[in-house]
């Protein structure tokens, strides 16, 4: 047989009939050394048997292509190369693949495109056109890119879109992804749609395993509840719903804005904590809370703030501001559901009328208590108590424990006090056990009036009159209409009327028996005119708001 006719036969005869090829030439060095390493083997690709056609082409001295075609199937290492056609270069060590390219990388990603430049001693492709990469969940197309078989990254640059467990589409202009680790990364008009919500950003990482997204640049979210989140940093896991933002993140959802130097939040849970910092605004109810931890329960719609809380209820020209050691807010229909199970009155001093006919979506349906070391501000009223209870449904804040209450330069004390609003304004007051009333003249010089009990009435949130009765003694200094002092009566009466002048006592009235004493001015001095149990507190007394916000 002559030389000519045995390559023919050997040319179309397939490479079944022949033993495998590697185009890592052979030279002295490479074959006889016993020491060769890992490295070198790693780096050899192999032509495996099935080839439909081969050509040798010589090029010049240095270079001969091998051409394949047909079911072309290559190996380096772990990682198989599947193709239409192949050129092999074997001085420049690269492959180019055209038609079907596959790439199967150790068993754990696959690529797919129409074309492949592979460099074989750096083990780097190069895909082009209807690329397709996946390691398991995810699948990655792009026109073009550049994929790493050692470090298993793959690059791109002219667009690219992510579809995980076929609903989570991710789309940017550049991309990084990970297949080992089954991360990505994310640049340039990052956008991902999900069936719960609409990301946009301009840098994100997602890993496809466990269906994580983390935030490295500004990012805005819009879910399907019409919820949107702006934030710079954090993570959010799509199938738990378990999210956390850092940097001072913005939430908005519906008439709800909460922020905080970090806020975690689970949506199937509906718990969302907010710490560092903290601020929740509920716009529907004109109620803003600040704190350093805050804790809001979205199902039971309850929330709780810690370290420094502070709630404004906003008023047109005259806000309510709030503080406490703790605060705590959730439904008035919840609170009696707790009592009807409990069969207990002990609550009675917070038992609001109507409650049990509240449904959840009720405004009017939501109470706050505050406890220890309570504040009360605002331009027309002030107070403090050790603890208190506010309903929306009655408007009143129910003051326990040393609570006083001052309005312009009168000062209110008992055992409990009860403030009924009407509009977000103090309307009346009642006052139970041990009621004191001081009124300040000048320095030392204090109008007062005790009783069992008080009932004090307001007008334009200023005290306009009060009744006292049950034992009501009084000190009052009696003035001319130059407001010259010219005696002081001190009586006592079952019933008495104190009416006021803006914010001065104008007149007491007696409305039962009255016995007692008008002292000229000269037998008595101011020092020593007080009734029993007399305490002026002015230094309790929260006087701007920067007295509560920075205690």
């Amino acid at each position: 047989m002559s030389y000519k006719t045995f390559f023919i036969s050997l040319l179309f005869s397939g490479w079944g009939l022949i033993p495998r090829f590697s185009f890592a030439q052979p030279t002295k060095q490479n074959i006889n050394t016993e020491n060769k390493t890992k490295e070198d083997t790693s780096r050899v690709v192999e032509i495996l048997p099935g080839n439909k056609k081969l050509e040798l082409r010589r090029v010049d001295d240095s270079t001969t292509l091998q051409i394949l075609a047909g079911n072309v199937r290559l190996r380096q290492g772990n990682t198989l190369f599947f193709s239409d056609s192949c050129v092999i270069n074997n001085r420049t060590r690269i492959f180019e693949a055209f038609g079907h390219v596959h790439i199967n990388d150790s068993d754990t990603s696959d690529a797919w495109s129409d074309y492949l430049q592979y460099f074989s001693d750096k083990k780097v492709a190069y895909l082009k056109g209807n690329v397709k990469l996946t390691s398991g969940k995810g699948v990655l197309t792009t026109p073009d890119l550049e994929y790493d078989v050692d470090t298993k990254i793959g690059i791109y640059t002219h667009g690219g879109k992510l579809v995980n467990n076929n609903k989570t589409i991710l789309t940017s202009k550049e991309g990084y992804y990970y297949t080992d680790l089954k991360d990505a990364y994310f640049k340039k008009d990052v956008v991902l749609e999900d069936p719960g919500f609409h990301l946009t950003t301009d840098s994100l990482l997602y890993n496809t395993e466990n269906e994580t997204a983390r935030f490295i640049a500004y990012t805005y979210i819009k879910d399907s509840t019409g919820r949107t989140i702006e934030t710079t940093e954090g993570s959010y896991n799509l199938k738990s719903g378990q999210a956390t933002f850092g940097n001072h993140p913005k939430i908005r959802d519906g008439k709800l804005f909460v922020t905080g130097e970090q806020v975690n939040n689970n949506d199937s849970t509906g718990m969302i904590y907010i710490t560092g910092r903290g601020v929740m605004i509920d716009s529907s109810e004109g109620r803003s809370v600040y704190g350093e931890e805050i804790t809001i329960n979205k199902k039971t719609n309850t929330f709780l703030a810690t370290r420094k809380p502070l709630m404004i209820i906003k008023q047109n020209n005259d806000s309510i501001y709030i503080t406490g050691d703790t605060l705590f807010s959730a439904r008035i229909s919840d609170l009696q559901k707790e009592r009807d199970s409990l069969k207990t009155d002990t609550l009675q001093d917070t038992k609001i009328a109507g409650s049990k006919e509240l449904n959840d979506k009720d405004s009017t349906n939501r109470y706050f208590r505050v406890f220890h070391n309570v504040k009360i501000f605002s331009d027309s009223l002030q107070a403090v108590c050790d603890s208190l209870f506010y309903s929306f449904r009655d408007s009143v804040f129910r003051l326990f424990t040393n609570p006083v209450v001052w309005s312009r330069e009168s000062q209110i004390t008992g055992d409990t006090i009860l403030l009924y609003t009407k509009n977000k304004k103090a309307d009346h007051l009642r006052v139970f056990e041990n009621s004191f009333l001081v009124n300040k003249v000048e320095p030392e010089v204090y109008n007062q009036i005790k009783s069992s009990r008080m009932d004090g009435y307001f007008i334009n949130g200023s005290l306009d009159s009060v009744r006292a009765k049950g034992f009501a003694e009084c000190i009052y200094y009696i003035q001319n209409d130059d407001s010259s002092f010219t005696g002081i009566n001190q009586s006592s009466s079952d019933i008495l009327d104190i009416y006021f002048s803006g914010e001065e006592l104008q007149k007491v009235v007696f409305r039962s028996d009255v016995t007692g004493t008008i002292w000229p001015m000269k037998q008595k001095k101011p020092g020593e005119m007080r009734l029993t149990n007399f305490k002026w507190l002015e230094e309790k007394r929260p006087k701007k708001t920067e007295d509560l916000i920075g205690r």
